[in-house]
Order: structure tokens, then C-alpha cells, then sequence
């Protein structure tokens, strides 16, 4: 299962996009609202979760965390008791995290970007503490993808569809989605 965290002021288009991706490719998804299975995106959208993560624990089912940025969303996941239980269940069992935009600092703070690759949108840099910050748009460090913001929020999906379903399958669903 690959978990996918929102908060009240996360970003949608990292949030939507990356689901869109991730679902295309037919694999389990479930997105996880922080404080309530209904939040409000940073631009006023409202988003149903499928469930409120205070339901759900983290199991030998899960295969990856997600975290979409955004402001106050990034924050509003990163206070979650729940949300850092996910991640530490992720990082001791070396599943695939994933953090995009701000979200990165999260991990950052936690210390799991010390000594790796990172990228994060412009004005984060400094909360990837420990990390070698890479300016591109998605950066894969073993078990660990980051990507810039909402710009590149299709490929950060496609990277994390590419871990689960082959590369082969990733530029399929891109090819689908990029015919004029």
C-alpha cells in the first residue's frame, strides 16, 4: 500500500497529480487527512481523503509514504503524530519515502536526508539538514525521492509508479498523457 498524507494547506497539484499517477499505473493507494478524512487544500479545494489517519496504522502492507507539500499542509503533516509514525515505520524498514515542494524539510528534520541527494522547492534548501541538495526537478537517493513543487508533481508520480510498476509501464502511462 502506498499512503498518501494530506493536511489542511497541502499543495493539490502535488497531491492530485501524484495520486493520478500512481493509480494509473493500478497500483493500491491510500490517501490519508490529517485531522479529518475531508481537508482544504492551500488554494481552497476542498479534498476527501479515503480515510482519517488516526484509523490506519502502519503494517507489513506498507510500501511507501508520500508526503505533498504546500504551506501550511507540509507543516500541518509534519506536527501529525500519526503522519511521523508512517515515516518512521517507512525509514526502519527501508520502504520508499517520498516528499515533494516543502515537504522534504520533513524529512529533513527527522534526519533522514543526512548524506544523501535532495531537492526541494526554492527557499528549503536550508531545512534539508545534512543533505547534498541537487537543483532538479525529482531526485532519487536510495529509498528516498524528492521533487521541486507542483511543476514537476506528474514526474515525481511517475518515479514513484516506475519503483512499483517498471520503468516500462511509467513511460507508458506518460506517453498516454502527453499525445496531442
Amino acid at each position: 500500500m502506498i499512503y498518501v498524507f494530506m493536511a489542511d494547506g497541502t499543495e493539490e497539484v502535488e497531491a492530485v497529480a501524484t495520486i493520478d499517477m500512481l493509480r494509473r499505473a493500478e497500483l493500491d493507494v491510500m490517501t490519508l487527512g490529517i485531522g479529518s478524512q475531508m481537508v482544504v487544500g492551500s488554494h481552497s479545494i476542498g479534498l476527501v481523503c479515503d480515510a482519517d489517519a488516526k484509523n490506519i496504522e502502519p503494517d507489513e502492507n506498507l510500501q511507501a509514504v508520500v508526503i505533498p507539500g504546500g504551506m501550511p499542509g507540509t507543516l500541518n503533516i509534519e506536527k501529525s503524530a500519526q503522519a511521523q509514525k508512517f515515516i518512521d515505520y517507512a525509514a526502519e524498514n527501508n520502504k520508499l519515502i517520498c516528499a515533494i515542494c516543502a515537504a522534504p524539510s520533513v524529512l529533513g528534520h527527522k534526519g533522514l536526508l543526512k548524506g544523501r541527494k535532495a531537492t526541494c522547492f526554492p527557499g528549503f534548501e536550508k531545512e534539508l539538514e545534512g543533505a547534498e541538495f541537487v537543483d532538479a526537478g525529482v531526485v532519487r537517493d536510495g529509498n528516498i525521492i524528492t521533487a521541486k513543487g507542483a511543476g514537476v508533481a506528474i514526474e515525481f508520480g511517475l518515479a514513484i509508479a516506475e519503483e512499483f510498476a517498471g520503468k516500462a509501464e511509467a513511460d507508458k502511462i506518460y506517453a498516454s498523457i502527453q499525445k496531442m
